[in-house]
């Protein structure tokens, strides 16, 4: 099966990191958090978002980016912007790729950005408006490379219970 990896740098707000979690675990994806947090994965926040999946996760997690980076060499990375030039749905993503996701109140800094800007997909929003949700944001990249892939893996039919 082909694999996803998501990443979150320095992610502050502990219900969209347990909420990214619930989908990576239903999705299959690996969940790479990078410190530091603005908040404690005890938080119970995080619990009632996602923590009940917390143990059908792979999840990693690094000192810094600094960290994250020497121990991912090579990895196909993507970086997820309202600064990118490419639309999030007009790449091809390849297996055992690299979804980076940013702050909240900041997203990734403007330097990654910059030496990496081929890299950097946009998911199109009205000008106006500063973002989307960073929990939204992910749920739209994953699903962006799974329907790339055919949701491999996955199940395509629900069942009724009752009748």
């Amino acid at each position: 099966m082909p694999y996803i990896n998501i990443v979150l740098i320095e992610p502050q707000i502990p219900q969209n990191t347990g909420n990214i979690s619930r989908t990576c675990a239903v999705t299959g994806a690996s969940l790479h958090l990078v410190r530091p947090f603005g908040f404690e994965i005890t938080d119970r926040h995080l619990k009632r978002a996602g923590l009940d999946y917390w143990d059908k996760l792979n999840v990693s997690y690094y000192d810094s980016s600094e960290d994250f980076f020497r121990k991912n060499q090579g990895g196909e990375f993507f970086y997820f912007t309202t600064k990118g030039k490419n639309i999030h749905s007009e790449v091809s993503y390849p297996d055992n790729c690299f979804l980076i996701f940013g702050r909240e109140d900041r997203g990734l800094p403007e330097k990654l950005l910059f030496e990496n800007y081929d890299r950097c997909v946009r998911i199109p929003m009205r000008p106006t408006l500063r973002s989307l949700n960073l929990s939204n944001s992910v749920a739209i990249g994953v699903y962006e490379v799974l329907r790339q892939w055919d949701y491999p893996e996955l199940s395509g039919e629900g069942k009724l219970t009752q009748f």
